[in-house]
């Protein structure tokens, strides 16, 4: 085994806490073991590449892998292998990484890369390496290609930011007044006048005016609360230090969290309503907004006779912010010939190229030749909230966080409890305090 491919603790160690804790996603798909795990002999002119995109970003995917093939030698020219997404895929993909049988080219979430870089799965990204096939960090979207940095290194390249937004649905909203003309929503910038929508779509409802999973759901409780955190100027990391040290305002996740509690007691937001339940709600107009992933426009656009929109979260406190990841394509460490290199980014240009099919699913293309296009423009409801891409809030960086990690389920499931008015903000801060407190005060085993 070459010295660059040792099964060492650290490598093994950087893909399985990468995959840790990861919640099982609707709809994703596995497919049989792809090369690279069971010792099949490889083909050199063929791309081997890993993703773990199921349902409508499945579809699309294979769309684009299907013109990759037609430019680049057809059928043969590409294996392509889907994983159940979390961690299985994240664990396939260090196994075969340290067994020096990874895929050329794989997905990561670029809340997950970090951790699989430190430990020594990922190679980085030269600048010689975008160039070899016409691209440059000035081609991304600022703030993704700011947050894939790594100890100055790039270490993947974004396809899509995929922030929190807030679908809207046009009927209710029309009654209670908050369509302009043309049919978008208003702009619900500041606590009053977004509080004065709400209680406006309350009379049209007569119950709830905003909904969101806080039922069996953590990720969506920490979306929104990271989300609102965020947007009061000043506020500090969650988490720093890798994850060692907690360094969250106080003062914010009270403010924060006392108004969550606040419109759940007027009736305004959802007590308790799993992730479909408070989707449903919204579809079916039992309220007016809802707050998910963009990639919710899937289903949204499935409902019969539903006309909705969406927008960025509105800023509530005093600057723009949004909770959100990136899928990004990254280079699993192993032994590569300079043309075999060059063969991988082409395949990765090849993607960025098709970004608009990516971006019709509903995530913001992070490659601003699509982003910028008079086409994509034209594309609504995703062009209405691009912009949230600007300010992307990713998770602060920690050997045991990213999207759908350790710290999303600990830290979401208080926030849960404190929508339901199980739990008082305070309380809710000491049980974070308390549960994080082993991840705190374990060094980083990278």
């Amino acid at each position: 085994m070459p010295a660059n491919s040792s099964f060492t603790r650290r490598s093994f160690l950087g893909g399985g806490l990468a995959g840790a804790a990861t919640l099982a996603l609707a709809g994703c798909a596995t497919s049989p073991i792809g090369a690279g795990l069971v010792g099949s002999k490889l083909n050199p002119e063929q791309l081997i590449f890993w993703n773990l995109f199921g349902g409508g970003d499945g579809s699309r995917m294979q769309t684009m892998e299907a013109g990759y093939r037609k430019t680049h030698g057809g059928a043969g020219s590409l294996q392509a292998t889907v994983f159940t997404w979390g961690n299985p895929y994240y664990s396939k993909l260090t196994l075969a990484t340290v067994g020096n049988q990874p895929p050329d080219v794989a997905i990561s979430h670029l809340t997950r890369a970090k951790p699989l870089f430190d430990g020594d799965i990922l190679e980085p990204i030269t600048e010689a390496d975008l160039a070899s096939v016409g691209l440059s960090s000035s081609d991304f979207n600022a703030k993704s290609w700011a947050a894939q940095k790594t100890d100055g290194k790039n270490i993947a390249i974004p396809l899509d930011t995929h922030p929190l937004v807030m679908f809207f649905n046009a009927d209710v909203c029309k009654k209670a007044g908050l369509l302009e003309s043309d049919g978008k929503l208003k702009n619900l910038d500041g606590m009053d006048t977004f509080e004065a929508a709400l209680a406006a779509v309350s009379k049209v409802t007569g119950g709830a005016a905003i909904t969101y999973g806080n039922v069996a759901e953590t990720a969506t409780p920490w979306r929104v609360f990271t989300t609102l955190y965020h947007q009061i100027k000043g506020s500090t990391p969650f988490i720093s230090n890798n994850g060692g040290k907690l360094t969250v305002n106080e003062d914010d996740f009270i403010e924060v969290t006392n108004r969550i509690q606040s419109w759940v007691k007027k009736g305004w937001l959802n007590k308790g309503l799993d992730y479909a339940g408070a989707e449903s709600a919204m579809f079916a107009g039992k309220s007016g907004f809802y707050l998910e992933g963009e990639w919710e426009i899937t289903v949204a656009q499935s409902v019969k006779g539903l006309k909705f929109g969406m927008v960025p979260v509105p800023t509530l406190f005093d600057v723009p912010a949004a909770q959100a990841d990136s899928h990004t394509f990254v280079l699993p460490r192993k032994n590569r010939t300079p043309e075999q290199r060059k063969q991988a980014m082409n395949f990765i240009k090849s993607m960025l190229e098709q970004s608009y099919t990516w971006a019709q699913g509903g995530h913001v293309p992070a490659y601003l030749p699509t982003l910028d296009s008079d086409k994509y423009k034209k594309l609504e409801p995703q062009a209405d909230y691009a912009s949230a891409a600007k300010y992307a809030v990713y998770d602060d960086p920690a050997w045991y966080g990213g999207s759908g990690s350790t710290f999303e389920n600990t830290v979401g499931a208080q926030l849960g409890l404190v929508q339901q008015l199980a739990i008082t903000p305070q309380g809710a801060l000491s049980a974070i305090k308390q549960q994080l407190k082993v991840y705190l005060n374990t060094p980083s085993p990278l």
